[in-house]
């Protein structure tokens, strides 16, 4: 049996040893949580509705100490790990609505009535990264509960504590035990498992391109269900008519938020050439106002980075201060930290423009036209999200139709509200999450036609 010592980015101690979940255990939690769905199935709507609400009243009881765990585990500021647990909450509260609210049709048909239903699929397995552990968990495991299944949830293994953690609330809250079940472990034994595992109807998968595509083709073995949340490289397009105050005193928040390590970073800053140099002016004390430092102070807006392997990784993009146009600061001494920093590449195909980083890195590259900011928006394998920055409304609509992404905002930075849905372009995922219609993506429609004759 294997374990993994968590240590916490910020100063490098060890928080504690967890326990993986062994092959025989994934297996005998999913006939465990088999048999679960079909109790939670069988309940009444308005019954599941109030066992999410109870869940939901749980998270909002607990904020406090999911989000010093989320600190410690994570690295996360404590201000960011308070409106994750409280996301979490809103999330639940949100979709425990949906229960009652899920609606088949009555289609018109000769001879008789046809009707559909919404059928939960079973048993979902969701597997999570370590950029945002609650969040992204809650975004799955919410509505597919609500629609009726049973959730089996890997977290990632440096950053499994949080989830651990919910799994208990949602005992506390009276939901069927094995209904919603935590298993820390390797990908490589229990995310596998939920792929190849037939009693697991659907996958949930948020992570990295390259073991998105894996997951993909494990589940076409059983032609198995599968929603993928995957990379990005997110433009941030400035026009010339742009606010450009604004623009650049939002830009280092859309990148360095959470260290960078966010799928909707817009770490890609497009500039119309002819205001390139205002706009740098104006960011470099933008950068410099962002506060890293100590994780458990109230003020702070960047932590560290998850863990020396990922620094590592982040360092390996920026080896010297060739494309360096300035950084933020950071702490020195122990910690996995890493400046905001901001580059100037001399290449439109260079490997920072291309790659995801996924840290504080953003590159800065000119733009001639509007023509040639949809091209180099769109140059790109990923279309997760964006913003796009001018005061010209027809401009505004022009390229946000234009753009291959699947979230974009104008005039603004924000990527994510539980109340509409999210989700990527090209090889930034395959299906979406949140908003009204996420419950649904955790059925199967069932027709039925009444003879009348």
């Amino acid at each position: 049996m294997t374990s993994i010592e968590l240590i916490n980015p910020a100063d490098e101690t060890v928080l504690r040893s967890v326990t993986h979940t062994t092959l025989a255990e994934v297996d005998d939690a999913i006939l465990h949580a088999v048999s679960a769905q079909r109790e939670w199935a069988a309940l009444a709507p308005a019954e599941r509705a109030a066992g999410l609400r109870r869940f939901a009243a749980a998270v909002d009881g607990a904020v406090e100490e999911l989000a010093m765990l989320e600190v410690a585990n994570s690295g996360h500021p404590i201000s960011q790990a308070r409106w994750e647990a409280g996301h979490v909450r809103d999330v639940l509260t949100y979709y425990s609505a949906a229960p009652e609210r899920m609606l088949g049709s009555t289609i018109p048909v000769a001879g008789g009535i046809d009707v559909t239903f919404l059928e939960p699929v079973g048993v979902v397995g969701i597997i999570v990264p370590w950029n945002f552990p609650m969040t992204i968990a809650a975004w799955g495991f919410a509505p597919a509960l609500a629609a009726g299944n049973a959730v089996v949830l890997k977290p990632a293994e440096w950053t499994p504590l949080t989830a651990l953690r919910l799994a208990e609330l949602a005992l506390e809250a009276g939901l069927p035990e094995g209904l919603f079940q935590t298993l820390p472990g390797r990908g490589d034994v229990v995310g596998e498992r939920f792929v190849s595992n037939e009693n697991v109807r659907k996958i949930v998968f948020t992570g990295s391109t390259a073991t998105g595509k894996k997951v993909m083709a494990g589940c076409a073995h059983q032609v198995k269900a599968v929603t993928l949340e995957l990379g990005g490289k997110s433009a941030n397009v400035v026009f010339a008519d742009a606010d450009l105050e604004k623009a650049a005193a939002a830009a280092p928040y859309s990148v360095f938020e959470n260290a960078g390590q966010d799928c909707c970073a817009r770490s890609r800053i497009l500039v119309e050439r002819s205001v390139l140099d205002r706009f740098l002016e104006l960011l470099e004390p933008a950068v410099a106002g962002v506060k890293v430092g100590p994780v458990t102070d109230e003020s702070t807006e960047m932590g560290p980075l998850v863990a020396k392997a990922h620094f590592d990784k982040v360092a390996s993009y920026v080896p010297d201060d060739d494309q360096v146009a300035f950084r933020g600061s950071a702490p020195t001494g122990p910690g996995f930290w890493f400046p905001p920093t901001v580059l100037l590449p001399t290449s439109r195909t260079d490997r920072v423009v291309t790659d995801e980083i996924f840290g504080p890195v953003v590159s800065v590259l000119p733009f001639d036209d509007e023509a040639d900011a949809i091209a180099l928006a769109n140059d790109s394998i990923y279309g997760l999200s964006g913003s796009i920055w001018t005061r010209d409304v027809g401009r505004a609509i022009r390229v946000s139709r234009a753009i291959e992404s699947g979230n974009l905002s104008v005039n603004s930075n924000s990527s994510v509200r539980y109340s509409t849905p999210f989700g990527g372009f090209k090889q930034s995922g395959l299906g979406r999450e949140l908003g009204p219609d996420a419950a649904t993506a955790f059925t199967e429609t069932k027709n039925v036609f009444i003879s009348t004759d």
